[in-house]
C-alpha cells in the first residue's frame, strides 16, 4: 500500500484538521468512484494513503465521549494562555497535544489492509512499543485502556494516547506520543478521563533523563510505522 509522509510544525490545530480532512475526503472520493464495492475490493487499487507527523501548538482535543467534568482549568483561562480547544470526531475523552510531542495521523484505507478496527489500534500500539525499544524502554498494552504504558501496577505511566475515526473504512486521527512534552499541560485535564491515582502520564525525555532529538525520533518512528504496516513510502 502506497503512503505519502508529511511532517508539520507550528501550525494551528485548525490548519492541520482541515488538511487531514481534505486528505481523508479525497481518499473516500476515490473509493466512491467505483460503482460496485465488489469491483473495488477485486481491483485493490493502489490509492495514495497518508501519514502525518505533527508538532502542534498547545491544544486540548475533546473526543466523542469527552466529559466536560474532565476539564480542570476553565476554558477562559486556557484561551488566555494560548491553549486551543477543539471538539473532534475521534474516539476517546480529552487529551493534550503540543510542542515536543509527535502527533501522528494515519489516513489509511483499511480495506486494503484488513477490516478490523481493533487490530488497527493494536498495530499502532505495536509501532510505539517497537519505537521505545530503541531507547531501551519496555512498554506494554494495558487491558481495558487504549494506548501505550510503562511502569508497574503501583505506578503506571501513559506515554502514548490513541484515538481514531473511520468512515468507509478510511481512517483518520491516530496517536499522541510524548517525547519532550511539557507534562504540566496535562494538569489542565484528567487525561483520557482516567482518574485512578496509580495512572499518570510521562514522556520519553522524562523516562531517559535527557532531551531527545525530535527529528531523529520522527525518522525512527516513521520507519517503524512503514515496516509494521507494510507500507511503501512515495516521495514527491
Amino acid at each position: 500500500m502506497n503512503v505519502q509522509y508529511h511532517k508539520i510544525k507550528n501550525k494551528s490545530y485548525q490548519n492541520v484538521w482541515d488538511f487531514q480532512t481534505l486528505l481523508h475526503n479525497d481518499l473516500k472520493s476515490q473509493k466512491k468512484a467505483f460503482l460496485k464495492h465488489s469491483d473495488y475490493i477485486k481491483a485493490k487499487p493502489n490509492f495514495l494513503n497518508h501519514l502525518l507527523f505533527c508538532e502542534h501548538n498547545h491544544v486540548l482535543t475533546f473526543g466523542k465521549s469527552a466529559s466536560e467534568s474532565n476539564l480542570i482549568t476553565s476554558k477562559e483561562t486556557l484561551t488566555q494562555s494560548n491553549v486551543e480547544l477543539f471538539s473532534i470526531n475521534r474516539g476517546g475523552d480529552i487529551t493534550y497535544h503540543g510542542p515536543g510531542q509527535i502527533t501522528g495521523y494515519l489516513i489509511f484505507d483499511l480495506e486494503l489492509l484488513y477490516r478490523d478496527v481493533h487490530k488497527f489500534v493494536r498495530t499502532i500500539e505495536e509501532c510505539i512499543i517497537q519505537f521505545l525499544k530503541i531507547y531501551e524502554i519496555n512498554a506494554f498494552r494495558l487491558k481495558d485502556f487504549t494506548g501505550v504504558w510503562l511502569g508497574d501496577p503501583h505506578n503506571l505511566r501513559k506515554i502514548c494516547a490513541i484515538g481514531v475515526h473511520l468512515s468507509r473504512w478510511v481512517s483518520m486521527h491516530g496517536f499522541g506520543l510524548n517525547i519532550n512534552t511539557d507534562l504540566s499541560y496535562f494538569n489542565n485535564i484528567i487525561p483520557c478521563g482516567i482518574q485512578e491515582s496509580n495512572k499518570t502520564v510521562t514522556s520519553l525525555s522524562q523516562e531517559v533523563g535527557r532531551e531527545i532529538d525530535l527529528n531523529l525520533a520522527s525518522i525512527q518512528l516513521k520507519e517503524i510505522v512503514l515496516d509494521v504496516f507494510g507500507l511503501n513510502e512515495l516521495k514527491f
